[in-house]
Formats: structure tokens, C-alpha cells, sequence
């Protein structure tokens, strides 16, 4: 792995990060002693997938909207 220091690195920052995006990583380094590795960015898996993962699993009533409506309105009346 190849290792820069940070003037270096400032410097050559564009072509070092082309290079880390091909899977060429580095170490940038401060008075020769490694500090940080820098690498390719790898998103994370897009949690939108999910979506749909019960389909077909679940139900929703025809009456879904309405269920306990009269509950519901009996509560804001203050009737029980």
C-alpha cells in the first residue's frame, strides 16, 4: 500500500482519491508514521429494498379506514 505524507497528499489530492476510487488505497502519514488509510467509499445497502418484504404476508380489511370510528367519536363526545 502506498504511503504519502500530508503535503503530498494535499498537493496530489485529485489523483490520489482517482487512484483509491479504482481500489487503490493509501496511507497519509505525518513525519513518516502512518495516520490514516484512505479507500474507496462503499455505500450502504439501500434500506428502500425493504419495502414490500411482507407482501402477501398481511391482510388489510376492506373496513380498514372506518375501524372504530364509532369508539373514536364517542370519545371526543365524552360518551362511553
Amino acid at each position: 500500500m502506498q504511503q504519502v505524507n500530508i503535503h503530498e497528499a494535499k498537493t496530489n489530492l485529485s489523483r490520489l482519491i482517482e487512484k483509491a476510487v479504482k481500489g487503490e488505497s493509501f496511507v497519509i502519514a505525518k513525519s513518516g508514521k502512518p495516520m490514516v488509510t484512505v479507500s474507496a467509499y462503499t455505500p450502504p445497502p439501500d434500506p428502500a429494498k425493504r419495502l414490500g418484504f411482507l407482501k402477501g404476508r398481511l391482510e388489510v380489511p376492506e373496513d380498514f379506514d372506518s375501524m372504530g370510528s364509532e369508539e373514536i367519536q364517542a370519545m371526543f363526545e365524552g360518551a362511553e
